[in-house]
């Protein structure tokens, strides 16, 4: 049996904006009523929720931008 003594803190990363689509925080990817109840939620139901924002989050952020790089003033453009 593993005992917890430290408090569980929060996720919340001061970027408090509701994404209408998923009812999810797109800082801390809780919703209103988990933001609500943090306060007051037993610590193991806080650890609960953090278990579930990772797979939340991978299931909604963009995927990275592919940059190609371009060369600007190269051989054969005039430019050099």
């Amino acid at each position: 049996m593993t005992t917890h003594t430290a408090p569980v803190p929060s996720p919340c990363t001061n970027i408090c904006r509701m994404n209408p689509a998923t009812g999810w925080c797109s800082g801390c990817w809780r919703t209103l009523s988990e933001i609500a109840a943090w306060s007051t939620m037993a610590d193991d139901d806080k650890r609960h929720i953090w278990s579930l924002l990772p797979e939340r989050r991978k299931a909604n952020e963009a995927p990275p931008v592919q940059h190609r790089r371009v060369v600007v003033g190269g051989p054969g453009t005039g430019n050099s």
